[in-house]
C-alpha cells in the first residue's frame, strides 16, 4: 500500500512510519522540512496545494497527522496557531483528495480526546461522551483546547470527497519510549523524585500504548465499513495519582513529591507548557474499538508502563 502521512516527522508519525515501513508499504512524508528516520519525505508548506498533492492521487489512505504541538504556552499566538495549524493543513488534505483523479478510499485524521468534557464521575466514549467546553468547575481558557479540536474535525466533515471513506481519531497519549515524547517527559519527572500527586491527583489520565496506537490504525484502515470519530485510548483510565504511582513502581523509584496547583503553575511558566495538559480530566474509553472486537495487548497502565520503561532503558 501506498499511505501518504502528512506531519509524519514527529513522535506519532515516526512510529506509525516505523511499523508501516516495516511491514513493507511504501510511507511517503508530508513535511516542512528535514529528512523523517522513516519513510520517504516529500515537502509541503501545510496550507496550499503544490507538487505534493501527486502523492495523494492514487494512494491506498491518507493519514493526517499535521499539528503544532499542544506542548507550549496557550498565549493568544500559540493558540492561533494551534487552530491554524489545524484546520489549515485538514482542508488542504481535503482539497487535494477532492482534486485527486483516482482518491485514497480512506482518510484518517488525527483529532484528540481532549475534545470531550473534564469530568471525574464517569468516562466519555463516542456514544454517551460529553463535549467538553461548557464546564462550570475549570478555567475559562480551557474552552480554547475544545473549539480547536472541534474545528480540527469540522474541517474534514466539511471536505466534499464523497469516494474517501473519513475517519477521526480522537487520540488519547501516545506512550512509546522515544526520546522526548510524554513517556519520557513524564519518567524524566520520576527520575527526578517529582512523580507525585499534582492538584490533588484525582483528574484521571487517559493513554494508548504505542503497539496499540499501531494496531487499531491498521483496523480501521482496513474496516471499510468504520467512519467517523473512533476513540484511541486504552479501556483502562485512571486516576493521575494512581498513572504516576505504577510509572514510579515501573521505574523502581519509590519517592514521588507532590505538587500543588501553584507548584504546577510555576513549574509549567519553567518549562514553557500549560497546566491543562495535566490537570484537565481525561477519562475517556474506547466505545467503538471495542464493539469492533479490538484485543488490546496493554489494556492496563501498570503492564504498558513496565514494558515502555524496559524499552526505553534498552534504548538508552
Amino acid at each position: 500500500m501506498r499511505i501518504v502521512i502528512p506531519g509524519g516527522s514527529g513522535q506519532i508519525g515516526q512510529v506509525l512510519a516505523r511499523a508501516l515501513v516495516a511491514e513493507a508499504h511504501d510511507v511517503v512524508i508530508l513535511s516542512r522540512g528535514g529528512r523523517p528516520p522513516a519513510g520517504r519525505a516529500v515537502a509541503w508548506d501545510g496550507r496550499t496545494l503544490g507538487p505534493w498533492a501527486q502523492e495523494v492521487d492514487g494512494a491506498d489512505a491518507v493519514i493526517n497527522l499535521a499539528g503544532r504541538t499542544v506542548n507550549c504556552r496557550y498565549t493568544e499566538a500559540n493558540l492561533r496557531e494551534m487552530m491554524d495549524s489545524r484546520v489549515d493543513s485538514t482542508r488542504v488534505v481535503g482539497a487535494a483528495i477532492a482534486a485527486a483523479r483516482r482518491p485514497p478510499p480512506v482518510w484518517l485524521q488525527m483529532s484528540t480526546a481532549t475534545i470531550y468534557a473534564h469530568r471525574l464521575d464517569a468516562a466519555n466514549d463516542e456514544a454517551t461522551g460529553i463535549i467538553g467546553g461548557h464546564e462550570a468547575d475549570v478555567p475559562a481558557y480551557w474552552a480554547r483546547s475544545v473549539d480547536i479540536a472541534l474545528a480540527w474535525e469540522r474541517a474534514q466533515t466539511d471536505a466534499v470527497v464523497p469516494h474517501t471513506r473519513k475517519v477521526a481519531l480522537r487520540s488519547a497519549m501516545m506512550m512509546s519510549p522515544d526520546r522526548g515524547g510524554i513517556f519520557d517527559v513524564l519518567l524524566g519527572l520520576v527520575r527526578r523524585r517529582l512523580g507525585g500527586a499534582v492538584g490533588g491527583g484525582a483528574q484521571y489520565v487517559s493513554w494508548i500504548h504505542d503497539h496499540d496506537f499501531v494496531a487499531a490504525v491498521q483496523l480501521l484502515l482496513a474496516r471499510q465499513d468504520v467512519s467517523g470519530p473512533v476513540n484511541l485510548s486504552a479501556p483502562g483510565p485512571l486516576p493521575y495519582r494512581a498513572f504516576m504511582s505504577a510509572l514510579r513502581d515501573a521505574a523502581g523509584v519509590r519517592l514521588g513529591l507532590p505538587a500543588t496547583r501553584w507548584m504546577l503553575e510555576l513549574g509549567a511558566w519553567a518549562m514553557r507548557t500549560d497546566t491543562e495538559l495535566v490537570l484537565k480530566s481525561r477519562r475517556v474509553v474506547p466505545g467503538r474499538l471495542r464493539e469492533l472486537g479490538f484485543g488490546f495487548r496493554f489494556p492496563a497502565w501498570p503492564a504498558a508502563a513496565r514494558d515502555l520503561y524496559s524499552r526505553w532503558r534498552t534504548a538508552r
